[in-house]
């Protein structure tokens, strides 16, 4: 019922029921119950982190859960009739046990199992719009294929699926994080480089208290994160109604929350605003600049300030001796699924290779642990 809930040791999360309304011209307020994990304050301001039932919602307060014969998690309304299960197949009939972990985790396990990490089901598998510390963003490999995900809420009242969502691009030897407006991109974070994303500026991830994960194996591509051991300091990513990602921050002691960032932070952010051969600087007017040796492709649209069609070369290539490379610093990686990627050569090798093509129009390198290595090198 509305006024049992479930919560996590340590008092940070707390599972319930909660309501929402929503006002139409038609049918004027409507209440909606959800089942919902929310963080434990003596604030007014709940925080919903994640929600079980936001796209089918119950029409007045009575809902139960229940654990199912079949070993599921079900959400049923008064009448009985399931809004929402786990929908697990193949389950052994044994006894379960539902549980809110520390750190937020709601999970189902079995009752005998030894393995305190295995479980049936886990709502971290299953992300709304907020990503918390040891939560993962990306793609399973094997088994039942199933991607993580952020989607917004509808509005900042409305928590069913809304126009923005986060994804993991994990096609390719490069992942990196995409933002849709529905169907179409409109921002990206440039690829994972081993240290960072390498479109996010450093200063805005040189966090001494969140540390950064990626996998990339035969299992999964995910990106997960950390909070040190400073447990008065919670922290977690959000993908809102309006369409920003943002980094939120707030302490114990002081539970005003605190935006840590937030992206797209302007217009030179948004995807391919500059097209090819072209760098985005918010100082310049134009905002769009062509790289040297360079000229607008369509000059006439270059002046209405419509510059996605890029920048072309001013004169032909030759390809001949004496050619090299300028140096972009600052930049964020040009998308990858069309480049050429060697994962064992460093910088000078690759240089070299990209010299020798005649193809290559760039080159960088893939990931900066350990002093650098791994070639991407465009051809066009």
């Amino acid at each position: 019922s509305s006024n049992k809930t479930l919560v996590s040791p340590g008092d940070v999360f707390e599972l319930g029921f909660f309501k929402t309304t929503t006002r139409s011209s038609q049918d004027g307020s409507t209440d909606r119950w959800y089942l919902g994990i929310w963080y434990k304050t003596t604030s007014d301001h709940r925080t919903y982190v994640w929600i079980a039932n936001r796209d089918n919602p119950l029409h007045n307060s009575i809902g139960t859960l229940k654990i199912s014969h079949s070993s599921n998690l079900v959400l049923l309304d008064q009448s009985d009739t399931p809004v929402w299960s786990t929908n697990l197949t193949g389950v052994v009939k044994s006894p379960a046990t539902a549980e809110l972990l520390a750190n937020g985790n709601f999970v189902l396990r079995g009752s005998y199992t030894i393995d305190l990490t295995h479980f049936m089901w886990q709502s971290f598998d299953f992300p709304v719009d907020t990503l918390l510390p040891e939560m993962k963003l990306g793609r399973n490999l094997i088994g039942p294929e199933h991607e993580k995900i952020l989607t917004s809420w509808k509005s900042p009242t409305d928590p069913s699926s809304g126009d923005y969502s986060l994804i993991l691009e994990t096609e390719g030897f490069l992942h990196e994080f995409y933002l849709f407006k529905n169907e179409f991109k409109v921002y990206r974070t440039g690829p994972w480089n081993g240290v960072r994303f390498n479109g996010i500026p450093k200063k805005m991830q040189n966090w001494s208290y969140i540390v950064n994960n990626f996998i990339d194996n035969k299992e999964e591509v995910a990106y997960s994160f950390q909070v040190n051991n400073n447990h008065n300091i919670h922290s977690r990513f959000r993908m809102s109604s309006t369409g920003y990602l943002q980094v939120i921050t707030w302490t114990k002691t002081v539970p005003q929350r605190n935006m840590f960032w937030s992206f797209p932070e302007d217009a030179c952010d948004l995807y391919q605003v500059c097209g090819p051969y072209a760098y985005c600087d918010m100082h310049t007017t134009p905002m769009c600049n062509c790289i040297k040796g360079f000229v607008p492709k369509n000059a006439g649209r270059w002046d209405l300030r419509d510059m996605s069609g890029g920048c072309v070369r001013s004169s032909p290539l030759t390809c001949g001796e004496g050619d090299g490379f300028m140096v972009l610093g600052q930049m964020k990686m040009p998308e990858t699924s069309e480049a050429f990627v060697e994962e064992m050569i460093g910088l000078e090798e690759c240089s070299q290779k990209c010299v020798r093509d005649c193809n290559c129009t760039g080159f960088a390198i893939m990931d900066n642990m350990n002093g650098g290595s791994g070639c991407v090198m465009w051809t066009g």
